[in-house]
């Protein structure tokens, strides 16, 4: 695991960004493809690909992304579904063609449907084979809808909300009673299939999480623990989600051999 620790979430952007990039680059044939977050802390990433590409360095034009989730109960064109805002921050930001992004479909006539969308979903994810898949990590330790005790092994499925990111998404909607309860989500086995990883967190909200998921256990009561087990993680964060790690002297001292330009 590569721990890379920026002065500023900025910057932390500027450095995620380079990671995904010299992941992308290493495909060898067929088209990328992408793994790709909502949520606040990715988007200075996205910006940061949408200067790679005004650039010239990088084309999305054929790239495939896949979305870590979706909730569970609202279509595809409803507009707080992880579909459309993708559409708006991640296909409208770097040109990655709405019929080349793929979501969960969280959205049917029964449960049995949905877990069998979740497993077809899943089977696509792994026939596609994901380049870089770009993650999150909640306060809680979730990555996805991952939440506390989920298996180590999941592969994609309905899981429930905790409370807590229940709370934290009340702002995108009309109050926490219009938050769905449940969504579907890659699963944390899912999630380790990727070729490269990269993780953002920024804020000292997050410190807790990110020092018990890089220097913690691997537990399920930390699901981003997971990353310990991945041969190609990179992890970036601020100095703020870096205040409780223990090896910093360490990090530093490791993140100055990366070959990848920074």
């Amino acid at each position: 695991m590569e721990v890379l620790i920026a002065a500023t979430a900025e910057e932390a952007a500027k450095f995620a960004a380079e990671a995904v990039l010299d992941g992308l680059r290493s495909r060898t044939e067929g088209n990328t493809v992408l793994g790709v977050a909502t949520g606040s802390t990715p988007l200075g990433l996205y910006g940061e690909l949408a200067k790679a590409v005004a650039g010239g360095e990088v084309d999305f034009g054929d790239t495939l992304a896949f979305a870590l989730d979706e909730y569970v109960g609202l279509e595809g064109t409803h507009e707080q579904s992880y579909r459309q805002t993708l559409v708006r921050e991640l296909c409208g930001v770097i040109g990655i063609r709405e019929e080349n992004l793929f979501t969960p479909n969280g959205f049917g006539d029964s449960e049995e449907q949905i877990r069998a969308q979740s497993a077809a979903y899943d089977a696509a994810i792994a026939a596609a084979g994901v380049d870089v898949q770009i993650l999150g990590i909640g306060a809680n330790g979730h990555i996805g809808f991952n939440e506390p005790g989920s298996s180590l092994r999941s592969r994609t499925r309905i899981k429930r909300l905790s409370s807590k990111t229940r709370e934290d998404n009340a702002r995108f909607f009309d109050g926490l009673d219009a938050v769905p309860t449940h969504s579907v989500t890659q699963g944390l086995g899912t999630i380790l299939e990727a070729r490269r990883v990269v993780m953002v967190a920024t804020g000292s909200h997050k410190a807790a999480a990110v020092a018990t998921a890089l220097e913690g256990p691997l537990s399920s009561a930390c699901p981003g623990s997971v990353l310990q087990l991945h041969p190609d993680a990179v992890v970036v964060l601020d100095e703020a989600a870096a205040a409780g790690l223990k090896n910093r002297d360490y990090y530093d001292d490791s993140a100055a051999g990366l070959q990848f330009g920074i």
